[in-house]
């Protein structure tokens, strides 16, 4: 009877180890196993003889109660290594899904790239159309090229300057007029042809330039520098707009210009600069240099209510039209060396301590209000001489 119980234990073992070995029967082989184990242990003590039946069943239990819990922790070990094989997995599809997107991202910044640089290719062939254009005998053509340039300047403002460096140079070309002539009063001027056309060409280069400045009260934008040395300019306005640099030496300017209201931000530079008409520059903010030496204007020159940050210079100036400095502003000492006032000087409610006025000279035939306590002697010439 012992013996059949470990033989029938030992044929169970063996079942029990061909049912584990096959897939999703660990558990029924762990079962069978433990009965096996139980019967065989339990009948290979009682062949001792020495034990009871009870003794040996809790000897056989207790090796059956062994073998489940080695099944328990071989299952526990199995889930351990399935979450940890999970985990690899989730970890690989996370960096490959990372790598993806680092791929997608780096085709989106190549694709960005490529369309930025069709761009600015395409905007600069558009830039080196219109400036050849520019040399066109049809002025339409010229005219065309120019409003190109500004609506460039206007889609990407980083050719801003580069396009009023165009227009700006574009005006420096030498140009005369009938008018001007009869302005100046040459009797032996040539007529151009094609003056009237080129003319009006001109005026669209400085309505262009007007319109791409910032106007003031917008905040302190990008500031933009004009040079215009040199230039024939006509009823040519900036009015309420702000530049940094402005140079405009030599320039001559007819009929009515007007830089009124505007914040010029860089120097102005004004030397030599020949006004045949009105120059109006009220509420003007200067606030670097204002440099009008050898300056020489014709007409009403008028910068009533204007601000000098700087220093103001009116050195060896000539003057024929009436000068209206009233209640401008200057932060250091004007200097007026040498200037001439013809046309009658208004220097009510000005601000400013004092002057550099050797040599200047007012016309007494004319209306002058200087600040307190400036004298003007009685010159042989009948002109007044202005001491400090």
């Amino acid at each position: 009877m012992h013996l059949a119980l470990v033989i029938v234990g030992i044929l169970l073992l063996f079942g029990a180890g061909v049912a584990f070995t096959q897939q999703g029967r660990a558990l029924t082989g762990t079962l069978i196993g433990a009965l096996g184990v139980l019967l065989t242990v339990t009948g290979w003590v009682l062949l001792d003889g020495g034990s009871t039946l009870s003794d040996a069943l809790k000897t056989g239990g207790l090796a059956a109660s062994s073998l489940v819990v080695l099944y328990a922790l071989w299952l526990s070990d199995r889930r351990r290594q399935a979450d940890e094989e999970r985990y690899e997995v989730e970890r690989r599809r996370h960096d490959l899904e990372g790598q993806r997107h680092s791929l997608e991202q780096a085709r989106h910044h190549l694709e960005s790239q490529r369309v930025q640089h069709e761009r600015e290719r395409s905007t600069d062939e558009r830039f080196a159309r219109a400036v050849e254009l520019l040399g066109s005998d049809a002025d339409q053509v010229r005219v065309g090229a120019m409003h190109s340039l500004a609506g460039l300047a206007r889609a990407r403002t980083d050719y801003t300057q580069t396009v009023l460096d165009v227009l700006c140079a574009y005006l420096r070309r030498p140009f005369d007029h009938e008018h001007y002539a009869k302005l100046r009063g040459d009797k032996d001027f040539v007529v151009a042809p094609d003056a009237d056309r080129e003319r009006q060409v001109r005026l669209t280069a400085q309505r262009l330039i007007g319109d791409l400045l910032p106007q003031i009260g917008n905040g302190r934008g990008p500031t933009y520098d004009l040079d215009l040395t040199g230039a024939t300019l006509e009823y040519f306005d900036l009015s309420e707009r702000v530049v940094g640099q402005l140079t405009a030496r030599s320039v001559n300017l007819y009929e009515a210009n007007a830089f009124r209201g505007m914040e010029i931000f860089g120097d102005a530079w004004f030397t030599s600069a020949h006004s045949w008409g009105k120059f109006i520059a009220q509420g003007t903010k200067f606030h670097k240099r204002a440099w009008f030496s050898n300056f020489e204007a014709d007409q009403l020159v008028d910068f009533k209510q204007s601000t000098f940050d700087g220093i103001a210079k009116l050195a060896q100036a000539k003057f024929d039209g009436k000068v209206v400095l009233r209640g401008s502003r200057f932060a250091q000492p004007i200097d007026l060396n040498h200037s001439k006032f013809n046309g009658g000087l208004d220097m009510t409610s000005a601000s400013t301590s004092t002057a550099d006025t050797y040599g200047m000279v007012v016309s007494l035939e004319m209306k002058n209000e200087l600040p307190e306590g400036w004298i003007v002697d009685r010159n042989e010439d009948g002109t007044g001489l202005v001491r400090v």
